[in-house]
């Protein structure tokens, strides 16, 4: 039995509605459908989500593994729903910096031309005065994810001087540099 998969998702202040293998939701910040596999079945009970193995399915370690991997993508949905995922990115370097323009940000990283990130739909981005602090913010957890990766590939951090692009939650270890000869 998955260990992940038979613990309860609270929906208290969200709207749950199941048809089939499809699990409506609908929160303050978001909604959307959750699609389960054949052999799983929902059941939503006191303001708690459950979802349990069909009668018709074996315990097989595949089971375990799609049940504790929808519960927990289920549980990041309805958690997104009413308060969105959010994270910093972290801009350093001497002239780098991000400006955003309508449904775009732009990106001035030290290269001959700027480079611009087109928001996606579903995903704000703040960015502070400096230009250097970017806070993402997502109802969906893996959306969030993609866009702090893409905006992270524009210059990665590196370990000499420390200079790129990362997250807030990022240690980078630095490197020494090349040692004076002696004289």
């Amino acid at each position: 039995m998955s260990k992940i998969g038979r613990k309860p998702i609270d929906v208290s202040g969200i709207e749950v509605s199941v048809t089939g293998h499809d699990v409506h939701y609908k929160g303050k910040k978001g909604s959307g459908v959750h699609k389960l596999p054949d052999g799983f079945e929902v059941k939503v009970e006191d303001g708690k989500l459950r979802i349990v193995l069909a009668a018709n399915a074996s315990k097989t370690r595949d089971n375990n593994i799609l049940w504790g991997m929808h519960r927990a993508n289920l549980a990041n949905e309805i958690a997104g729903a009413t308060n969105p995922f959010e994270k910093q990115v972290v801009i350093n370097g001497l002239g780098f910096k991000a400006a955003l323009q309508g449904k775009k940000v732009e990106f001035t990283l030290g290269y001959s031309h700027k480079l611009h990130l087109d928001i996606p739909e579903g995903v704000t981005i703040e960015i502070d005065k400096t230009g250097q602090l970017l806070t993402v913010r997502s109802p969906n957890k893996e959306l969030l994810g993609a866009v702090c990766d893409r905006i992270r590939s524009f210059r990665p951090p590196e370990p000499y001087k420390g200079t790129g692009i990362k997250l807030a939650t990022e240690t980078i270890i630095r490197k020494a540099g090349k040692a004076k000869a002696a004289a």
